[in-house]
């Protein structure tokens, strides 16, 4: 396993995929492209989803999937199918929370 550090007042969030710590982050572009991942759903019904507990695992996918390769990774989602994830289902999911979290939110002080 290798580590990535993740800048939490930049939205980064780290996470271990197949051994390999990435670093993930949701820009615009990824944002744009989860969006259309996720068909006709709101990223505001999405962070709601999330805030509420009621997130289904094909959110989870569409956000690590969006903050990866806002992170700069080149994958799909179809790699990720069979990609271990350190600390399995919920911390995927942990993480996508963490995620979206961080990019819909200005860090304390600000605002």
């Amino acid at each position: 396993m290798s580590g990535a550090l993740a800048n939490p007042w930049a939205g980064e969030v780290a996470l271990v995929v197949a051994g390999e710590g990435r670093v993930m982050r949701l820009t615009l572009g990824a944002l744009a492209e989860m969006e259309a991942a996720l068909g006709a759903d709101s990223l505001v019904d999405l962070v709601a989803r999330f805030e509420e507990g009621r997130f289904s695992s094909r959110d989870v996918l569409a956000v690590i999937v969006a903050g990866l390769r806002g992170g700069g990774w080149h994958g799909t989602a179809a790699d990720l199918l069979t990609a271990e994830i350190e600390g399995g289902p919920l911390a995927a999911a942990r993480a996508a929370a963490q995620l979206l979290a961080r990019a819909f939110s200005l860090p304390e002080g600000q605002g």
